[in-house]
């Protein structure tokens, strides 16, 4: 089975899980922007904790799951949002104001909207999480 987007992927297998009532789910393959996310979440309180797992088929990332998630997934195509933009797509990818976070890839790297705002930067959006 070929995949064609990691993060979807994660984020699909995450949201599934959190859906079963598990407490922990298995990632494969990983990639670093795949980890990054997985801080972004881990800051905010959407996951508990992940780990790295090294095996001889390749790395895998174990999540623990604290039951915060209600939806997540990846946004496609990614789009690109200027500073005044953010609350355009709020309402576009989540239920309400200043519930969720948009995880967006900036020149200063990967942050949720409400830091590329304070910031004043704009960038491309990768995924939603409320």
């Amino acid at each position: 089975m070929t995949l064609n987007d990691i993060i979807s992927n994660a984020l699909s297998n995450i949201l599934n899980s959190e859906k079963l009532g598990k407490a922990n789910c298995i990632l494969v393959p990983s990639s670093k922007n795949l980890i990054v996310i997985l801080e972004l979440m881990k800051r905010t309180n959407y996951i508990k904790d992940f780990k790295n797992i090294k095996t001889s088929g390749g790395e895998s990332i174990e999540v623990t799951l604290n039951g915060g998630i209600n939806k997540c997934g990846s946004i496609k195509p990614r789009f690109s949002v200027t500073k005044n933009e953010y609350e355009k797509f709020e309402k576009r990818f989540l239920p309400a104001k200043n519930f969720g976070i948009l995880i967006i890839s900036t020149s200063k790297g990967v942050m949720t909207h409400y830091e590329a705002q304070e910031k004043g930067l704009g960038g491309r959006l990768i995924a939603y999480c409320y």
